[in-house]
């Protein structure tokens, strides 16, 4: 898991710590560790599909799920049974059957809105590494929903999802996930070297760190969605907290091109999207998304100089729980505004990028 390999880099950076600066830094290293050697084992969010084959599921058909993407019981739940007849070797009898034996280990019906309370108290909250921007998002980036990070060039996504593969590894004590993270670059903008400088910063090992993070660099479309199928089944087998899609949107506009291919385009970004929301339910991990912007010179042009919106349309604006817009601030300034959220008010954060990621912006 990837708190061992944290709670180690934590006691090193306890034990080689020296100056007045570094003694901080070493009560927070020592408090994190013992929290870290006192947490339990969490309990994991969801069931293995092999626990169907106790009610008469044979093994082949288990097999034939796992092959078709299903590797939990939550995640046979989450398809349709016409999904699941398309699925090399499973008829309907079976699909019947298959569905028979889910929801007897799984209610899928109604619960009350306490209950549905309790359900939140597992949704954790990443710190971003500003507190400034951790108060606009109410503690930090969520699980169980996708963020959608958008902005012009040189605003701070890429380095954001940079920190976050940091920050995503503390401690829940210091406000981290306690857990890996899976990276998905469409754009080349992962840097590895990034990481040493970020990690340093929390005092955790950079090997460590880089050892908790997979990294794939997808081409297409198509290659984006296998991605995704192959990372869930990586989520049952470790401990992830965090997943990263740096961009979104990008493959998509170049694969489709014209208001000819739009529609084509929108239903298959839509399935992306389904598919990314079950994910963050399922293993309650946080989906980070980056989106690119265009230039709006209809919508308010008059009132705004450089009117910028968020490519993607409503399908992509629907999917995301929370839609953050990141613009540039004077000098080094950086700020961040909540353009949509179910529970967040409208608001702003000011931030800056440093040599140690996402910082509160300096006077």
């Amino acid at each position: 898991m990837a708190s061992k390999s944290v709670r180690k880099a934590l006691k090193e950076a306890e034990a080689t710590t020296t100056t007045e600066e570094d003694k901080t830094a070493q009560a927070t290293a020592t408090a994190a560790t013992e929290e870290v050697d006192e947490e339990e084992e969490e309990e994991v969010s969801f069931q293995e599909i092999d626990k169907i084959q106790t009610l008469g599921i044979n093994v082949g058909d288990i097999q034939k799920l796992k092959a078709g993407g299903c590797f939990t019981v939550e995640s046979v739940m989450m398809r349709t049974k016409k999904e699941l007849c398309n699925i090399k070797g499973l008829s309907e009898a079976k699909v019947e059957k298959i569905f028979e034996a889910v929801q007897k280990l799984k209610s899928s019906g109604f619960i009350t809105g306490n209950e549905l309370l309790l359900k939140r108290k597992d949704v954790i909250r990443v710190t971003t590494g500003s507190p400034q921007l951790d108060a606009l998002l109410g503690g930090g980036v969520e699980t169980m929903a996708i963020t959608e990070i958008f902005g012009e060039f040189r605003t701070g996504k890429t380095q954001l999802c940079h920190t976050l593969c940091i920050t995503t590894q503390l401690p829940k004590s210091m406000n981290g996930g306690n857990g890996k993270v899976a990276f998905i670059d469409t754009e080349g903008t992962f840097r590895p070297e990034r990481i040493g400088p970020i990690a340093d910063r929390f005092n955790i090992d950079k090997d460590a760190a880089l050892d908790n993070i997979i990294y794939a660099r997808a081409h297409t479309h198509e290659h984006q969605m296998e991605l995704i199928t192959e990372v869930a089944a990586k989520m049952v087998e470790d401990h992830f907290r965090l997943l990263i899609i740096d961009s979104i949107i990008a493959l998509f506009r170049v694969d489709y091109s014209g208001r000819g291919e739009l529609a084509e385009r929108q239903q298959k970004l839509g399935k992306m999207l389904n598919k990314l929301t079950k994910v963050a339910e399922e293993f309650n991990v946080a989906i980070v998304l980056t989106n690119q912007v265009s230039a709006d010179p209809g919508g308010g042009a008059m009132f705004v100089a450089d009117a910028k919106k968020p490519v993607g349309g409503h399908i992509l604006a629907h999917a995301s729980c929370h839609r953050l817009f990141l613009r540039k601030g004077r000098g080094e300034q950086r700020i961040c505004k909540i353009y949509d959220s179910p529970n967040l008010p409208e608001a702003e954060a000011v931030y800056q990028i440093s040599d140690g990621g996402i910082i509160d912006a300096k006077d």
